[in-house]
């Protein structure tokens, strides 16, 4: 981080380091995004492991300061990544699993809470929409400093994708995935394009290509067991646009308010991301099918929030 002898410190804390949370630490320091990072986990010795193993690197990255911390080092921290949640034990129901990520979430939000009242929760454990919105609820925080990792990584894999299909760089195709970053997430092919021009795709390979988009996650599931590596680069870009204040564009979860229709829960559609957080949520020129699919989104994931009692 490029600073003046007398300007604060940069700090980011993960809280959770399992696949997602030690892959997002290591990528934020690879990256030098920070000055302080700060690792949490209920398992203290595994925070401990990654901190000690990440700082015997340093002779080759910089001068970031790593360690095992407490809640306590929340007290300074610039963003406080969750990654923290619960594995599905068996014969659980996913309501079952939901009310105890829950109150997963709820407790450490508390423990948060004690220490910073200004930072910018990131919130990236699942189901992320609905966690997002908990989070939010219990901070009492504004919804603009409470973000979810939304429909980024959704969008990627979509960007990827028809770059793969069309042989176009994938930072050159401008397309997303708006909606519940899960089953019920929904292509927005009325406005995606590429240098402004229509895509020459047929509705074959349209479907083809979203139904790979949206079951990405259970291929590479049922190939290696978890997803982190892309995780782990989505929310480095949004630390990155908060940090630096760059008011980029990028699909996260946020509250919705009057929505094409939708209010009071959280969504991820494409949002301006600066050193306040959610600075502006876009207004989109959809279709009438996509909005009725975005309203079904919206309220499955009401219903979620019903079923758990929130």
């Amino acid at each position: 981080m490029n600073r003046t002898p007398f300007s604060k410190k940069t700090r980011i804390v993960v809280i959770g380091t399992g696949a997602v949370g030690s892959t997002t630490a290591y990528t934020l320091l690879l990256r030098g995004r920070m000055d302080e990072l700060v690792l949490i986990d209920a398992n203290a010795e595994k925070a401990k492991g990654d901190a000690l193993d990440m700082n015997h690197g340093m002779p080759f990255l910089g001068n970031t300061d790593v360690w095992a911390g407490t809640y306590e080092d929340c007290r300074d921290a610039d963003i406080v990544i969750i990654t923290a949640g619960a594995a599905q034990k068996p014969g659980e129901s996913r309501i079952d699993l939901l009310k105890r990520n829950a109150a997963i979430l709820e407790s450490i939000t508390d423990e948060v809470l004690k220490y910073n009242k200004d930072g910018i929760l990131l919130v990236a454990s699942n189901p992320v929409d609905v966690m997002s919105y908990l989070t939010w609820r219990k901070s009492g925080w504004p919804a603009r400093r409470v973000i979810g990792s939304g429909t980024l990584l959704d969008s990627a894999r979509f960007r990827y994708l028809i770059g793969q299909e069309l042989q176009v760089d994938p930072r050159s195709v401008h397309a997303h995935i708006v909606g519940e970053h899960g089953d019920s997430e929904l292509p927005l092919w009325s406005l995606s394009n590429i240098a402004g021009g229509q895509l020459s795709l047929n509705e074959e390979k349209k479907a083809e290509i979203f139904a790979n988009t949206r079951d990405a996650a259970y291929q590479i599931i049922e190939a290696k067991g978890a997803t982190y590596y892309a995780i782990a680069l989505a929310l480095d870009r949004i630390c990155t646009a908060i940090l630096r204040s760059e008011a980029a564009v990028l699909n996260v979860s946020t509250l919705l308010k009057d929505y094409h229709g939708i209010s009071d829960v959280y969504l991820g559609v494409p949002c301006v991301v600066d050193r306040t957080g959610v600075r502006e949520v876009l207004g989109l020129q959809i279709t009438e099918e996509e909005r009725q699919r975005l309203q079904a989104s919206a309220d499955k994931l009401k219903g979620v929030i019903a079923s758990i009692g929130l």
